[in-house]
């Protein structure tokens, strides 16, 4: 007879669950500050009207709060989208595109970008995982990215990294890292 626990199904659906309502820890995020940041395209929709969202495009008006969510309409993801959506105009401001990312479908998100972003930024589809996964932002074992948040520079570069189960400091954080970046630009 084995020692070793098994973990059932009805185990991984429970944690699954729990992770895409906020319930567990995500991991810390591996992409490290100073990384060249993966270069990626995928479906997007700001205002609940689909567009192509390309991170290169974004990087050439200037930086980019890239920041992963485990699902729409989850607690924690809809406290982050109001966080984000209040704080839009001053990430705006300091010229830093903010993006969100999740597993979720683009029709699922097109209603989140109009209710929960109150279409003040753009939110984009990663289904299969595999923008979540090149910046490590991915929970292992379960199909869904943790709450992590970057700020890539214009050169790809990424200069600030988090990752924490509580929404409540995604933005703060990050803002801090854009206008830290903005007061070191030339005027």
């Amino acid at each position: 007879m084995s020692l070793k626990p098994v973990v059932s199904r009805q185990r991984l659906k429970f944690f699954a669950a729990a992770v895409a309502l906020g319930c567990v820890a995500p991991a810390m995020a591996a992409l490290k500050i100073g990384s060249k940041a993966p270069d990626f395209t995928t479906q997007a929709t700001l205002a609940g009207k689909p567009f192509q969202f390309a991170l290169a495009d974004a990087l050439k008006k200037g930086p980019v709060v890239l920041y992963f969510y485990p699902a729409a309409f989850t607690k924690g993801c809809t406290v982050e989208a109001h966080l984000f959506a209040e704080a839009t105009e001053e990430f705006n401001a300091l010229g830093a595109t903010v993006i969100g990312v999740s597993k979720d479908d683009i029709d699922t998100l097109n209603k989140f970008s109009v209710s929960e972003c109150r279409n003040k930024f753009a939110v984009a589809a990663d289904p299969d995982l595999k923008i979540s996964k090149s910046y490590d932002a991915k929970i292992p074992l379960v199909g869904y990215s943790d709450r992590t948040s970057f700020v890539i520079l214009p050169d790809s570069t990424v200069s600030y990294a988090y990752s924490a189960l509580s929404p409540d400091k995604h933005v703060a954080n990050t803002l801090a890292a854009v206008k830290e970046w903005k007061a070191k630009q030339p005027q």
